[in-house]
């Protein structure tokens, strides 16, 4: 995968067995999260690639705000990826079963 080669597995190969078997494990974690988190927003995500998931969800800019005990997340006025968001957040917030 382009994603993967580009990104973390660039640092292949080590001269040390376990460093390369950290780095893929560490890759392909990270790979299936951001695909899940994809799925998990819904619409246009569910099949983008990666890279597309963390520009648009991820690497978001937001202001974290604590009031009264309560930490608030402030997200982007007309940032078009809200519904994804919102999507992604209510389904990691749900309970499991």
């Amino acid at each position: 995968n382009a994603d993967l080669i580009a990104g973390p597995l660039a640092h292949l190969p080590s001269r040390r067995f376990s460093a390369n078997d950290a780095w893929l494990t560490c890759a392909a974690i990270a790979h299936n999260l951001t695909r899940t988190a994809g799925h998990l927003a819904a619409g246009p995500q569910a099949g983008a690639r990666p890279a597309t998931i963390r520009t648009r969800i991820i690497n978001v800019a937001a202001r974290i705000a604590h009031r009264a005990r309560t930490i608030h997340l402030h997200l982007p006025e007309h940032w078009p990826w809200q519904t994804a968001f919102d999507n992604l957040f209510t389904a990691v917030q749900a309970t499991p079963g």
